[in-house]
C-alpha cells in the first residue's frame, strides 16, 4: 500500500503518537529524567523560564509528548487518535498542527504556572481538540461532523472527577486551558467563516 499522497491518512496524528511512544519507552515512562530534561518546559522553579527566553522554544510544546505510566500514555493515545484524526481529516495536516501548537504550549504553561514544571501529556492537546470539535459541531454548520453527547459528558465527567480530586496526579490546569483554548479557536473559526 503506498502512503505517500493519501489525503486520508492523518500523518501529523500519526507523528505526534509516534513520538509520544518513543520518548515515553526512552525514558522508561519518566523513571529515567536524565534522557528527558530538555522535554520539560523548564529545569527551574519560578526561574521566569530561562531556557525559553534563551531560544529554547521547543519546550513550550515538548512537554506533551512526555508519558508517566502505559494507562497514560494509553488514554491520551486513544483520544488523540480518535479526535485528532478526525480534525486533521476535515482541517488538514497544517490546520491540525496549528491548532496543537497553540493549545500545547498554552495549557503547558498554564499547567507550569500553576504546579511548576514536572508534568506532561498530551491531555491538554486532547481536550483542545475536544472544545474546538463540539463547539464547531454545535455552532458552526460548515464543520460538517457533530461531536456525540456520549464522548462530552464522559470527557467532561472525566475532567471533574480529575479536578474534585477522585482521580489524583493530573495536569488539571493543562486540560483547563486546552479546553479553553479549544472552544476559543473554534469560536474564532467560526466567526472567521471557516470550516
Amino acid at each position: 500500500m503506498n502512503f505517500i499522497g493519501r489525503k486520508d491518512l492523518p500523518l501529523v496524528t500519526l507523528i505526534l503518537l509516534g513520538i509520544s511512544v518513543l520518548v515515553s519507552l526512552y525514558s522508561s515512562f519518566g523513571s529515567q529524567l536524565e534522557p528527558i530534561r530538555g522535554w520539560f518546559i523548564t529545569e527551574y522553579l519560578d526561574a521566569g523560564l530561562p531556557e525559553i527566553r534563551s531560544g529554547e522554544l521547543w519546550r513550550l510544546l515538548s512537554p506533551i509528548f512526555l508519558h508517566f505510566a502505559w494507562f497514560h500514555l494509553a488514554f491520551n493515545g486513544i483520544w488523540m487518535w480518535q479526535l485528532g484524526s478526525i480534525i486533521e481529516t476535515r482541517l488538514g495536516p497544517w490546520g491540525l498542527l496549528t491548532l496543537v501548537v497553540i493549545i500545547g504550549s498554552g495549557s503547558n504553561l498554564a499547567q507550569y504556572l500553576s504546579t511548576g514544571p514536572l508534568f506532561g501529556g498530551l491531555s491538554g492537546v486532547v481536550y483542545g481538540l475536544l472544545g474546538y470539535f463540539w463547539i464547531q459541531g454545535r455552532c458552526n454548520p460548515r464543520f460538517g461532523l457533530v461531536l456525540n453527547n456520549a464522548v462530552v459528558y464522559l470527557m467532561l465527567g472525566w475532567f471533574v472527577l480529575c479536578w474534585v480530586g477522585i482521580i489524583p496526579n493530573v495536569a488539571n490546569w493543562a486540560h483547563t486551558a486546552g479546553l479553553g483554548l479549544g472552544m476559543g479557536a473554534a469560536w474564532i473559526s467560526y466567526r472567521l467563516g471557516r470550516p
